[in-house]
């Protein structure tokens, strides 16, 4: 049986080691440490910030005894010989920064201890490397030996630094996306819904409309993870911790409903949703919204990690009222158009209810005053004929129309001639308070009514409105000639 040689086996195990093993001798650092305590040094940090020389003058202090294979390899030198004639190649830049924090240990009694560092190899590469530095046992007083081993860890620092520039890349994206972005918890939900169906329930929309309390339930175990900038702007937030405090005032009134809509989905199993919905900000303002909701592919049995994205679209649903308002309203007057009464006239005919009284319309005088004075002046008067009839029939289901440039008409569903008559007098005393408000012009209308009984003599009611309209209008006309003949 061969012989053990200790001194031999560390030899092998020193060479044969697959991180890199440096020996060195530190006593040079301990003299140089004990001469500044001795001349009042009491901060390492504060009086090496005081000259960058003396970081350098430690430096110079460390001796390397003896560096290993590995060593070699890392640092892409020949032999040691070169490694340590070129050592300044290998501590520079960065490394004399971390350095300070490793003899800071030393300098605060730390025999053991480890640290991040950088290193660069003589062919240039830069190197991120874990160090350990030990003073070996029975050197305590000294620091003549000391076991500096370090492991290259640049491919896990690089793997690290792009996981972070990753997550910081992702979380760039969701602060700063022009969207609304909400990250939720829905495990709650989930977990209610799955009780719901274990106990036997199959009609889950007959379910929450027997118990609505089940609704708010599931609300209530909503879990918001977090926000993104946009959604503060929204929801008039100041802080998110101000918006998750006060949802209650986002999420209220039609909310409920749209979110037991929400629900039914989900219990169908339908974890990716789009709807328009309604949400208030802080404000009290409301928003309308496109919602998109998603659980997200890897939290699908759970439903942990939900993102909803909202986008406002206050303003779209504005313009199409808006459209929609013009589509069925006379822009000058603000009374239904022509379109709008034709639908109502057919509605009507084909439902009832009867009997339908038709008043037939006509502005007196507007030919004149566009003439003499133009059509602003006209249409001025037209505007005030329509403030009249909408004043006069405010709060009545009744469809007040202008069909042409001078002609307007009103259609009374369910009323007879006499309830007209009382409608004509109301236009006609309200014609009058306007002219004492409106000086200049006066405001006149010729006025036709006539009543049908059924579908079947609608047509000859119009007509005949018509026809008394014109009657009117002709009485109107001479009374005003023969008004003038008495002036003159």
């Amino acid at each position: 049986m061969p012989k053990v040689n200790p001194e031999t086996d560390f030899e092998l195990m020193f060479e044969s080691a697959p991180i890199s093993l440096w020996l060195e001798d530190y006593s040079a650092l301990k003299r140089l440490f004990d001469s500044w305590r001795a001349a009042g040094v009491t901060n390492l940090s504060t009086h090496v910030a005081q000259s960058p020389a003396l970081l350098q003058q430690c430096a110079a202090c460390l001796k390397v005894i003896k560096v290993n294979r590995q060593t070699l390899k890392v640092f892409a030198a020949r032999d040691q010989n070169e490694l340590v004639q070129r050592l300044p190649e290998v501590f520079r830049d960065d490394t004399l920064g971390q350095m300070l924090s490793e003899l800071n240990f030393l300098w605060q009694g730390e025999l053991e201890f480890s640290n991040r560092t950088v290193n660069y190899a003589l062919d240039g590469r830069r190197i991120d490397v874990q160090i350990h530095v030990r003073v070996l046992q029975g050197y305590e007083d000294t620091w003549e030996r000391v076991m500096v081993s370090l492991e290259d860890i640049t491919q896990t620092t690089q793997a690290q630094h792009k996981l972070s520039a990753s997550e910081q890349y992702a979380r760039h994206l969701f602060d700063y996306s022009p969207v609304s972005l909400w990250v939720e918890d829905f495990s709650g939900v989930k977990r209610l819904l799955d009780e719901a169906r274990a106990r036997g329930i199959r009609d889950f929309r007959v379910f929450i409309s027997v118990h609505p309390d089940f609704v708010s339930r599931c609300m209530s175990e909503i879990r918001v993870i977090d926000v993104n900038r946009q959604t503060l702007s929204m929801f008039a937030a100041k802080s998110q911790e101000e918006l998750l405090g006060k949802l209650e005032l986002v999420f209220r009134d039609e909310m409920h409903e749209s979110f037991a809509e929400q629900l039914i989905d989900l219990w169908e199993g339908k974890t990716v949703q789009m709807r328009e919905v309604v949400n208030y900000s802080l404000s009290g303002e409301l928003i309308n919204i496109h919602m998109q909701f998603a659980v997200l592919p890897s939290h699908q049995n759970t439903w942990d990690l939900v993102l909803v994205s909202l986008i406002d679209i206050t303003a779209r649903k504005k313009a199409e009222a808006y459209l929609e308002y013009l589509g069925k309203h006379d822009a000058l007057t603000r009374l239904r158009n022509r379109a709008f009464y034709v639908d109502e006239l057919n509605r009507i005919s084909r439902k009832g209810p009867w009997p339908l009284t038709v008043m037939a319309m006509d502005l007196n005088g507007l030919k004149r005053v566009n003439d003499s004075e133009g059509h602003a002046a006209g249409d001025a008067l037209l505007r005030r004929a329509g403030e009249v009839l909408a004043s006069a029939t405010a709060g009545q289901p009744y469809c007040v129309a202008r069909i042409g440039g001078d002609e307007f008409i009103a259609l009374l569903p369910g009323s007879d001639e006499r309830l007209a008559t009382g409608l004509q007098e109301r236009i006609q005393s309200m014609i009058e308070m306007n002219n004492q408000f409106y000086p200049g012009q006066r405001l006149s209308m010729a006025i036709g009514i006539a009543s049908a009984l059924s579908a079947a003599t609608v047509e000859a009611a119009l007509l005949e409105a018509d026809h008394a309209m014109f009657r009117n209008k002709t009485q109107y006309y001479e009374d005003a000639r023969l008004e003038r003949r008495r002036t003159e």
